[in-house]
């Protein structure tokens, strides 16, 4: 019996099954991607380096260390190189690429330049005219005899410089009618302005004006013209006797009723004036032209004398 149980006993075969592979996905892929593009930008950046001239690269250099370098010097880099070539340009003798200086050579550097001069100097001119006006207006409220006409006398700012106007009133007239004989009190007037204006270094343009009405005369071709010419020549000297320098006066002109104050009265007293204008350097070089010498300031020897008319007029 013990020899048939052993007969029964059932036999048991294990099989251990090996398991296989674990799968990896795609991540693989898209590091070798990556380092396949840093190698090709690295290829690319070599190659960049090796063809370009050193002017160029001390171009990009100079942008870098100093970005408004060459938006002030203009350009378009500090190496002005369009070669690989050694050199190049209009300047043969540079051996890495022409470099853009500061020279002043430039044409745009030069503007530039001349821009930011005047730019200054107009700067000035206004701080100085602001302060001449102050000047005046002082002048004009601390003297008694001034005080009683500050309304015929106007101050402002205009783009040639500061002018001073000296307007007629029917009760007070500068002049006599027709004549250039200047009244005392505008004399007084006169001579005041010509002291303040004494430390001045601006040229003064002197004009005179009539209104529109017409000057008869017995006196054959004695016009406004010649009248508003006389009353500034006259005024001219009022201003010397005050001690301003003969050769200060760059340009004393009439201009009759060309350029009135009141065009919608032009036959109003207002009209008749003198004016006074400190010109700025901008004005004075537009008036006589740059490195040309100072137009004298003496009387026009073509304009009529000064004459003293009996008929009716301005």
């Amino acid at each position: 019996m013990a020899t048939d149980g052993k007969k029964l006993q059932p036999i048991i075969v294990k099989k251990i099954k090996k398991g296989g592979h674990v799968v990896h996905g795609g991540a693989w892929k898209i590091a070798y991607a990556d380092f396949v593009t840093a190698m090709m930008a690295f290829f690319l950046l070599m190659w960049l380096l090796g063809s370009t001239s050193e002017g160029d690269k001390k171009g990009l250099s100079d942008y870098f260390s100093a970005p408004l370098k060459v938006s002030m010097q203009g350009g378009s880099g500090a190496g002005g190189s369009n070669t690989i070539l050694p050199g190049g340009g209009a300047d043969l003798t540079q051996k890495s690429g022409q470099n853009r200086r500061g020279d002043g050579s430039d044409p745009i550097q030069k503007r530039m330049a001349a821009n930011a001069v005047k730019a200054e100097v107009a700067k000035q001119d206004a701080k100085k005219l602001a302060g001449i006006s102050a000047k005046i207006s002082a002048l004009i409220s601390g003297n008694t005899k001034l005080a009683e006409f500050s309304r015929q006398i106007r101050l402002e700012t205009t783009a040639d410089g500061l002018q001073i106007q000296i307007v007629d009133d029917q009760k007070r007239p500068m002049f006599d009618s027709g004549s250039a004989v200047v009244k005392p009190y505008m004399r007084d007037i006169l001579r005041e302005i010509g002291g303040a204006l004494n430390g001045v270094e601006n040229k003064i343009s002197l004009d005179g004006h009539t209104d529109s009405s017409p000057y008869s005369s017995a006196q054959r071709g004695y016009s406004n013209w010649e009248l508003s010419s006389d009353r500034a020549n006259a005024s001219r000297r009022e201003l010397v006797a005050a001690g301003m320098p003969d050769d200060k006066l760059a340009r004393v002109v009439g201009l009759a009723s060309s350029i009135l104050l009141d065009p919608e009265n032009p036959t109003g007293a207002v009209n008749r004036r003198i004016s006074i204008t400190v010109m700025t350097r901008e004005a004075e070089e537009r008036l006589m032209g740059t490195g040309r010498p100072p137009v004298s300031s003496g009387p026009d020897p073509q304009a009529a004398p000064v004459k003293t008319p009996t008929s009716p007029s301005q």
